[in-house]
């Protein structure tokens, strides 16, 4: 937790598809009050070559972005600041080239969060700033290349969804010849259906009130505003009298809106289009305007508010283990046995929860098959989103879970990197000593760390009486010396 004082200023920094957001917030009685707000239209989502690149003027755009906002945040504690990226950032081939040059500009780390943990971090925000109800909220955000779709009640989300979808997106790909024609925005409405189609028993029916957050639904909500409707909600029949004024219009360079900013210009068609595709799908009828937005939630999330009374992360891995069958007794034994080891390495702090979840985890591949559990449970975790995670705490504890066993040769691993090797050696050591899925005796072993060497102390009767562990052992040092490191076993 955050050591959080009355007037303490917290930032979130937004890396979105369209935009990028710098939100600066003081915290006062539990609430935080906005100090600066920047945003700026850096359109990443629409400068994304056929191989999935982003094109250099984005790369500019946004290292340029990002310095202003780094130069509004200079001297304020690392732990103050939370920087997201979303959807573009998720998509695109080179964004660990752009993550490592734009945290160099900002001064602060840049998370990629996975679709479900950004639709978690929206349904935070938007409801830290709706009045207290009981009511059940189904809470959209459509972005520039996603669309998030949450149902939740107080302040916890239940049901959250990420799809591929937004205003860029969309009107990249049905509107490229910068025509508003009927045609185009029938073929967007179909298109953005059959993809909704796909959730929408998990959302229709299932809320009391919907809300619309952000993005297209705040840029429609603007234009509708301007033109004499309700400002806190959006109909059905206001969607079709928009879509009509834009194809008397034709092209986005002759809309004459008031309401209607410049950025919001060019995608407003592939927006509307999927806005209506959500309200005909979803069946909703009004969609409430609300006012929170992911920055606001990543700003509530540093928090830990009273009413979270569980980790979102180990709450998430234990619900992939019972997704999985996984036979808990086994795990929690392979991770007590793995953080033990870890331990005796005085290894980094920081490492030990993933390297508790992976644990926890590396026998999630059998529900596929027993024979190279190991790979089927890496590609399950590469897949999967889950809350509360970062895309490179997932990638972490599934580079763990494809290392646990097999040949280290072929992982795809740094392996001068001492914090990996000493999760490595400690998870694979753990899944050799329990391999009888009993949990063993530590008094008869002990291990020790001499930089790139390991010592693993065994009595010489303990290693008589479980040949096989000390047959697996033998075979593991073999493995390791193949990479310049030394596991060496010593009879006591």
């Amino acid at each position: 937790m955050l050591n959080i004082n009355h007037d303490t200023q917290l930032a979130a920094v937004d890396l979105g598809s369209n935009s990028f957001r710098l939100e600066i917030g003081r915290v006062v009685d539990g609430q935080i009050l906005r100090v600066d707000y920047l945003k700026e239209a850096v359109r990443q989502g629409g400068d994304l070559d056929e191989d999935r690149n982003l094109k250099p003027q984005a790369f500019e755009r946004g290292l340029k972005c990002l310095a202003r906002f780094g130069e509004r945040l200079k001297d304020f504690p690392v732990e103050h600041v939370r920087a997201v990226a979303t959807q573009t950032l998720r998509e695109a081939t080179n964004s660990e080239d752009f993550i490592r040059q734009a945290q160099k500009v900002l001064g602060y780390p840049i998370e990629i969060i996975s679709g479900v943990e950004e639709a978690r971090l929206i349904y935070q925000g938007v409801s830290r700033m709706l009045p207290q109800s009981d009511e059940k909220r189904l809470v959209v955000d459509i972005g520039g290349r996603s669309t998030e779709f949450i149902l939740g009640q107080h302040f916890r989300a239940t049901v959250t969804e990420s799809l591929r979808l937004g205003s860029v997106g969309w009107s990249q790909k049905y509107f490229a010849d910068g025509q508003f024609s009927e045609r185009n925005f029938e073929r967007a409405e179909i298109a953005a259906e059959s993809i909704i189609d796909m959730i929408a028993n998990r959302y229709v029916g299932k809320a009391e009130v919907a809300y619309g957050a952000s993005g297209t639904v705040g840029a429609v909500a603007d234009v509708l505003a301007g033109a004499g409707f309700a400002a806190d909600r959006i109909e059905r029949a206001q969607l079709e009298w928009l879509k009509q004024t834009l194809i008397k219009a034709k092209s986005p360079d002759r809309l004459n809106m008031e309401g209607l900013k410049d950025d919001r210009r060019a995608v407003i068609g592939g927006g509307l289009a999927v806005l209506t595709a959500v309200f005909d799908t979803l069946k909703i009828d009004t969609l409430m305007v609300a006012n929170g937005a992911l920055r606001h939630g990543v700003l509530y999330d540093m928090l830990n508010p009273e009413d979270v009374t569980e980790d979102l992360r180990t709450a998430s891995i234990a619900r992939l283990c019972k997704q999985f069958g996984v036979e808990m007794e086994h795990a929690n034994n392979v991770s007590k046995m793995a953080l033990y080891f870890y331990d005796a390495m005085l290894a980094c702090d920081t490492q030990k929860p993933l390297l508790h979840w992976a644990a926890l985890c590396h026998e999630i591949g059998w529900a596929i098959s027993h024979t190279d559990c190991n790979k089927h449970g890496a590609y399950i975790l590469d897949n999967t989103e889950l809350m509360g995670f970062a895309q490179s705490e997932l990638h972490t504890i599934s580079l763990l879970v494809l290392g646990h066993q097999g040949k280290l040769r072929k992982l795809d691993a740094d392996f001068d990197n001492q914090d990996l090797v000493c999760q490595l050696m400690a998870l694979r050591l753990a899944v050799i000593f329990c391999h009888s899925r009993r949990m063993p005796s530590l008094k008869h072993l002990q291990l020790e760390r001499h930089k790139q060497q390991f010592i693993l102390a065994l009595s010489t009767q303990w290693a008589n009486q479980h040949p096989q562990t000390h047959y697996l052992l033998e075979e593991e040092c073999l493995l390791w010396q193949k990479l310049g490191w030394q596991l060496e076993i010593r009879h006591t």
